[in-house]
């Protein structure tokens, strides 16, 4: 299911609090000076069993108040045109205000579900003041301070009440696996498309950011049969001026979202940069397959372990997550492009396998009897009994007698004797603990 979730608002007013806060982690950059989120972030946020797309659409720093109100106007438009939900957020310390007001009036003409947030409500006399705000017109209205947290579960509750529930599968169709092509701009992706299916199904142009929108090619070639998806490029937020690949970025999010496996395409040239590591995290927390190929490799300057080196440094930046394929390509001149199928195939398979029960406690307790969890507090952790998850992504569930005594060191090696013993690569594992 792809949701998206955007929060606009004037600068200043505690968006970039609030997405922190919903997605758990300190990604976007906070001051109490307006204007600092200049580019645009994007996280995973989940809320009581189910996930969504979260969009924080930063203000900019204005000139003039004209052209202010004017990329304004333009992120609002793309917010209103590309998200399911719109979180409208406002400031109670400082009361209405034109910019507000202009936003306001925008927004009441959209066809989509529009929220009312009405930040930094964290005394009384603040919720007294907030009431103004019921002058905007707006039917759903929440008071809630991003710092504390005070009031965010009601709007959570909110949207989770407005994202449908998953489709049951029908059992009798059968279908086919979705490859995602995402990188950065100008990497290759619509090179790649065409030489594996061996027509111009696309533009391609050395032109970054030629691709606006994602692509579907049904793919059945030489007893194969998949969808490819074209994603349009992600380039690094800070390079994105033209509102076009703001609408770009936002689908191929929404392509991840779609797929089953995702090839992340870089250039040789280049190696691998904070943006690749973005992307590629992204494609980990939302439990997609991942192939990492490496293009433009027919550029490079080889010796006798060029490709072991490179190799050696990637899965080094990809870690912890680093049971990855990687293939070394070059799309003009047609090297490895069809193994690079062949590995998104298998990692597909292996983003499904279902290892029986029997089989899996008898080999994981075996790994937990050759290396008992640490004693923690004097507690003894016993695991007694492991099942997989009926889930998309691989997720298994481990019973033992403290659940929360398991540390990060001891869950990464259950992961590795996982990887180990049962074939899991490309694909991210979870792994729970339960109190029997």
């Amino acid at each position: 299911m792809s949701f998206t979730v955007a929060i606009t608002g004037r600068p200043n007013v505690g968006k970039s609090t609030f997405f922190n806060r919903l997605l758990e982690e300190r990604k976007a950059i906070v001051d109490d000076v307006s204007g600092v989120t200049r580019d645009r972030q994007y996280g995973v946020a989940e809320w009581a069993g189910k996930s969504f797309n979260l969009i924080d659409t930063g203000g900019f720093v204005a000139r003039s108040e004209d052209v202010f109100e004017k990329e304004i106007a333009k992120q609002v438009h793309i917010a209103i045109d590309e998200s399911n939900v719109i979180l409208f957020m406002v400031d109670a310390s400082t009361g209405i205000t034109n910019l507000d007001e202009a936003m306001a009036d925008m927004l009441r003409r959209s066809d989509k579900p529009v929220l009312l947030v009405v930040n930094k409500v964290d005394n009384h006399n603040r919720l007294m003041e907030a009431s103004e705000f019921y002058s905007l017109g707006f039917d759903q209205i929440f008071f809630l301070s991003s710092i504390s947290g005070s009031g965010t579960g009601e709007l959570l509750d909110a949207i989770n009440a407005l994202i449908p529930d998953e489709p049951a599968a029908d059992e009798n169709v059968v279908a086919l696996p979705k490859f995602a092509i995402i990188g950065q701009p100008n990497v290759g992706k619509s090179s790649l498309l065409n030489a594996l299916i061996g027509s111009e199904r696309t533009i391609v142009s050395d032109i970054a950011g030629t691709t606006r929108d994602t692509i579907h090619t049904h793919y059945n070639l030489f007893n194969k049969e998949f969808i490819l998806i074209d994603t349009a490029g992600i380039r690094r937020k800070t390079k994105v001026h033209e509102d076009l690949e703001f609408y770009a970025v936002i689908r191929a999010i929404k392509a991840m979202d779609e797929a089953d496996v995702c090839l992340l395409l870089l250039d040789a040239g280049k190696g691998i940069t904070a943006q690749d590591l973005s992307i590629f995290s992204l494609a980990v927390k939302k439990g997609k397959g991942i192939v990492v190929l490496v293009n433009k490799w027919d550029l490079v300057e080889k010796e006798t372990n060029t490709s072991r080196d490179y190799e050696k440094d990637l899965k080094k930046r990809l870690a912890p997550f680093s049971d990855v394929p990687i293939l070394f390509i070059s799309v003009t001149e047609k090297q490895r492009i069809f193994k690079s199928i062949e590995a998104a195939l298998e990692v597909y398979d292996n983003r499904h396998r279902k290892v029986a029960t029997s089989k899996l406690n008898e080999v994981m307790l075996k790994a937990i009897e050759h290396y008992h969890a640490p004693v923690v507090r004097g507690h003894s952790v016993k695991i007694k009994y492991v099942t997989q998850l009926p889930t998309h992504t691989p997720s298994f569930v481990f019973f033992c007698n403290y659940p929360d005594d398991i540390k990060a060191p001891y869950r990464n090696y259950l992961e590795n004797q996982l990887r180990e013993h049962f074939n899991f690569t490309g694909v991210p594992v979870r792994l729970f603990f339960r109190k029997k």
